[in-house]
């Protein structure tokens, strides 16, 4: 039984340092900052709620943790390109054909008023 204590002291600490050093975005079901007041506040119970419920999947005892290709951690989360509303994506990609469209027909009536007013070659 003694042992008992440093054991419970030992995965406290441990999962301090899990709730510490763990991705904000990747840890699961309470915010990170709430985690860690529940791993202070109940040493044995946080720490085996931590490590069940909201430790993230692969955890980051798994290994070295890669950088952020970016630089920037919340740009590489997975999922984030994903369009959020269907109908607002594909009202997006509509404006932006049209506007291309709009722009090609302007280009070429300049080209053409180009041509006919200096009489220009444009294969030369």
């Amino acid at each position: 039984m003694p042992y008992l204590g440093l054991i419970v002291l030992i995965v406290w600490v441990g999962c301090l340092i899990d709730v510490i050093c763990a991705e904000e975005y990747r840890v699961r079901h309470l915010p990170k900052t709430l985690w860690l007041i529940i791993v202070i506040l109940l040493p044995l119970i946080g720490s085996v709620l931590w490590l069940l419920v909201g430790r993230p999947h692969g955890g980051s005892w798994a290994g070295p943790r890669q950088p952020a290709a970016s630089g920037f951690p919340e740009y590489d989360r997975p999922g984030r390109h994903v369009a959020q509303q269907s109908e607002s994506d594909e009202e997006f990609l509509r404006r932006c054909r049209e506007r291309a469209e709009e722009q090609r027909r302007i280009a070429k009536e300049q080209e053409k008023r180009r041509r006919e007013a200096g009489g220009d070659d444009p294969t030369v």
